[in-house]
């Protein structure tokens, strides 16, 4: 490992001007590409002391050596450069705008001389022009299948092109209608060109005009008693609509844009965006990224942008407009560099009413949702959890990987209401039916709760805490030996949500109630370390590791546990401490006015007579009620 400190440039070396950096490790691979509006201020945040950096900052600069920079006239030069050398040297340390899968495409090859109607998947080629990305690939081939009726150019691959020009019999596509058969001749290269342009025209949103020609052509038809061909156009006009009809319409002012939103944690985002043509979704990506450094919304819409509409795809894939959560603080140089791509001016912005709000907002849940479901698949997968638990064992140095974890937090506001909670992963899942929370009485900070925590957790180990609570229900409402059983089963390794104080505010609690044999470590959320007792530095996972990620899960289920109970708490106090002392007035009926007005707020706004529409609450009560809130 590296020492920043030895490869750090002597002050006043690096110029105060727009460029690009480069970190080389000791091999000379570039680790990681950036740009900067001013190389001097952005390099001097890599060399600060190393615990107020980002994990993957942290790791960043320890594994380089070397770093290097080019200075540049603009920060739109600067961009340009910074999208070369990153498709050039592939960093591994910078983000990876990579799909979380394989999205089909409807693609036309529009570079040979018979162009071809299909699905393609993967990297793009030249002279294809693309349609999409799509869901599904059967998404594609009804879309397809309905409008090959109106648009019938050829989809067979070339093998069987060939084959048909040699024999001179069309395939079945061709006998059916489905096909103009340029293949035996039936129609000119150019006529069959004319076709699939038409084709390209409708599915880049420029609808209107061919549904109009379509009617013209029909009642043309049908004034001149052409029937047949009047209701073979009418059943063309029939097709068009129900393709238009799958692709929803969710802004009518043609609106070509492309929405984006994520969903984040420390170490990981959810990235989804839609592309809007016309007015109408025309496809959606998704991705999950790796977060390098410590990046917020607006740092991931400038690396989103380099990436994705830097390949080489054609001026059809960058939109008129961008809609992104929040605004990158080079957004002038990535508009610039967007709109030279598309040869005309491309603008980015917050959405902030209307309907491109509401876009945004479904937009921003689909992105919450891709990153649940990727969280879920890491959860689910037995290797993973498997590789986490071995890798918790080998960073801890314990002797066999831990079967049973839990967890403990505290929540709490200024000293009130102090609560704290205590969730159990068994081989690497969570066991609800073995979480408890714990009421600590009396003001305390939280180190004391922490070690009172742990004191009533371990108080009696065969006969469970009396004072901890279930998940469902109170300990006390259990059978004593099957909350016994459960609650004496000893755990192999304690995390605590903290760092080095609460640590070892853990470990003398433990101490005292003569627990050995149990691993002791806790996770500090601001850079995710791992905190052991007696020691001065803390272990750093990588951030990619399955370890990691597992006690991650543990520690945000104890904080989302704790929260839960701290509310719950918090509400039963404020409402009892208001409505204590009315005649009349007990549980039943307190949880009948609080779930009548929804809150304590809008119950001190009720009058009498809103007071007595509630069952079981009388006129004198009522009166009572408004004295007692009043007080």
């Amino acid at each position: 490992m590296a020492d920043p400190s030895t490869y750090r440039p002597q002050p006043g070396t690096v110029p105060e001007l727009p460029g690009v950096y480069r970190f080389r490790d000791a091999d000379g691979r570039v680790i990681y590409v950036g740009k900067a509006k001013s190389l001097r201020q952005r390099l001097s945040s890599y060399f600060a002391d190393l615990w107020t950096l980002h994990p993957r900052t942290q790791q960043m600069v320890t594994t380089a050596v070397s770093v290097d920079w080019v200075t540049v006239a603009t920060e739109v030069e600067a961009l340009q450069l910074e999208y070369t050398w990153i498709k050039e040297h592939d960093p591994r340390f910078n983000v990876r705008y990579r799909d979380d899968k394989s999205y089909p495409y409807l693609a036309v090859t529009l570079g040979e001389e018979y162009p071809r109607l299909q699905v393609m998947r993967g990297a793009k080629r030249k002279g294809v022009r693309y349609f999409g990305p799509y869901g599904h690939a059967w998404a594609i081939r009804e879309t397809l299948d309905l409008l090959l009726r109106v648009f019938p150019a050829r989809t067979c691959k070339p093998g069987v092109f060939r084959r048909a020009a040699q024999i001179g019999r069309p395939c079945l596509l061709g006998d059916i209608g489905k096909c103009s058969a340029p293949c035996v001749g039936r129609i000119s290269a150019a006529d069959h060109r004319a076709i699939v342009l038409g084709f390209c025209e409708f599915m880049a949103g420029r609808t209107d005009a061919m549904v109009k020609r379509l009617e013209r052509e029909m009642l043309a038809a049908s004034e001149a008693l052409e029937f047949e061909r009047a209701a073979r156009l009418r059943d063309d006009l029939a097709a068009l609509r129900r393709a238009m009809e799958r692709q929803a319409v969710v802004l009518g002012d043609g609106t070509d844009a492309d929405v984006v939103a994520f969903a984040e944690d420390q170490l990981e985002a959810s990235v989804q965006v839609f592309h809007v043509r016309d007015g109408r979704v025309r496809g959606q990506r998704g991705w999950v990224v790796e977060k390098a450094e410590d990046l917020g919304p607006g740092d991931l819409v400038h690396h989103f942008v380099t990436q994705v509409y830097g390949e080489e795809q054609g001026e059809v894939d960058v939109p008129r407009e961008l809609l992104v959560p929040e605004l990158p603080q080079d957004v002038a140089a990535l508009a610039d560099w967007l709109s030279q791509r598309r040869g005309s001016r491309v603008t980015i912005r917050v959405p902030q009413r209307g309907d491109k709000r509401a876009l945004a907002e479904t937009v921003q849940r689909n992105a919450e949702q891709a990153m649940t479901q990727h969280k879920l698949r890491r959860a689910s997968d037995l290797t993973a959890r498997g590789r986490a638990l071995e890798e918790i064992a080998e960073a801890l140095e314990m002797p066999a990987a831990p079967l049973r974890i839990e967890c403990y937090d505290v929540s709490h506001i200024q000293g009130t209401d102090i609560v704290a909670s205590m969730v159990v992963f068994e081989d690497g899942l969570p066991r609800p039916s073995e979480y408890r929370r714990f009421s600590i009485a009396g003001p305390a900070d939280d180190l004391t709760a922490m070690a009172e925590t742990l004191r009533r957790r371990f108080a009696r180990r065969a006969g469970g805490s009396q004072d901890g609570q279930s998940a469902g229900q109170s300990a006390d409402d259990q059978p004593a030996d099957r909350r016994g059983r459960r609650f004496a089963y000893p755990p192999q390794l304690i995390v605590v949500d903290g760092g080095a104080g609460q640590v070892e505010a853990a470990a003398g609690a433990l101490a005292a109630a003569g627990v050995t044999g149990v691993a002791l470590c806790g996770l500090a959320k601001r850079l995710e370390e791992v905190w052991l007792p007696g020691e001065s530095d803390p272990v750093i996972l990588s951030r990619s590791s399955e370890g990691l990620y597992l006690l991650q899960r543990v520690r945000d289920e104890a904080h989302r546990f704790a929260i839960a109970y701290h509310r719950k708490r918090r509400s039963k106090r404020m409402t009892a401490s208001a409505l204590d002392g009315v005649p009349g007035l007990g549980e039943v009926r307190r949880a009948a006015l609080l779930k009548h007005f929804g809150s304590l707020k809008r119950l001190r706004m009720a009058t009498v007579d809103d007071l007595a529409e509630v069952r079981g609450i009388g006129r004198r009560t009522a009166e009572a009620i408004i004295a007692a809130l009043t007080e």
